[in-house]
């Protein structure tokens, strides 16, 4: 009998974003967003482990000080090599298969999760890497990426450019023919939305969602959330002008 695949969840968070520099820290509701992150990830089924991938910096001692109070493991690393600091996570935690979150996504919906790591561990003899945005449908802040560890290893001692040691994944999901992708699609087409935080605007939108659905239900979903934008249409104005940051 083949031993169980160990599942871990690793979620790159610091504090020196360029555009909204705290922003994983910045409080709702006297609550900090990477807490509301880690609450909703751990309502993920089919995962063994949540490790916080920070820096050496003094300045995300915050971030390890939050993990603490959570009882959430911390790996630090590189800041640029981010790429690095995910092999580092996932080789000291026994990881067989790697989720991939960005810490920039408060809002993500469990069940959203576990449908990309089902539709991996359902593949894994023929995928080698599973997502929900090769080919976006999703509001952006629902990304998820699912890759085994083995493959983590190969990009970490292949992939020398500094896009690819910065961004963990785009070396793989850049070569169709190097490597075999499966993408996880919505049944709508709600592609639209941006409900990720890298600017004051972002974070202006993500706060009144919260402020509106978190007091009535603190584990609100995905259609949730749709709900209140039908609602609210002007709330998609309020970050609707932002352009997503390139990656070179």
């Amino acid at each position: 009998m083949s031993r169980k695949m160990r599942v871990g969840i690793i979620v790159q968070a610091r504090m020196t974003s360029t555009r909204l520099p705290g922003k994983v820290l910045r409080p709702v509701l006297g609550k900090p967003l990477l807490e509301y992150l880690i609450e909703r990830l751990q309502r993920v089924r089919h995962v063994d482990d949540i490790i916080i991938a920070t820096t050496t910096n003094d300045t995300d001692q915050p971030i390890v000080d939050l993990a603490d109070r959570l009882g959430i493991k911390v790996f630090r690393g590189s800041e640029e090599d981010v790429l690095s600091r995910y092999f580092g996570a996932a080789k000291e935690n026994g990881l067989d298969v790697v989720v991939r979150i960005t810490s920039d996504c408060p809002l993500i919906d469990p069940a959203v999760v576990d449908d990309v790591i089902g539709a991996y561990l359902e593949n894994a003899e023929n995928c080698d890497y599973v997502s929900n945005c090769l080919s976006r449908t999703f509001p952006r802040g629902m990304d998820t990426e699912v890759f085994p560890f083995s493959l983590l290893e190969k990009v970490y001692c292949e992939a020398i450019e500094q896009p690819y040691r910065e961004h963990v994944t785009p070396y793989i999901y850049e070569d169709s023919q190097k490597f075999r992708l499966l993408n996880v699609a919505s049944q709508r087409d709600e592609s639209h939305h941006r409900w990720t935080v890298d600017t004051p605007e972002d974070f202006k939108l993500i706060e009144h969602i919260l402020e509106t659905l978190y007091p009535i239900n603190h584990f609100f979903e995905l259609e949730d959330i749709l709900a209140l934008m039908s609602i609210h249409p002007n709330w998609f104005k309020i970050n609707s002008q932002i352009e997503q940051k390139k990656l070179r």
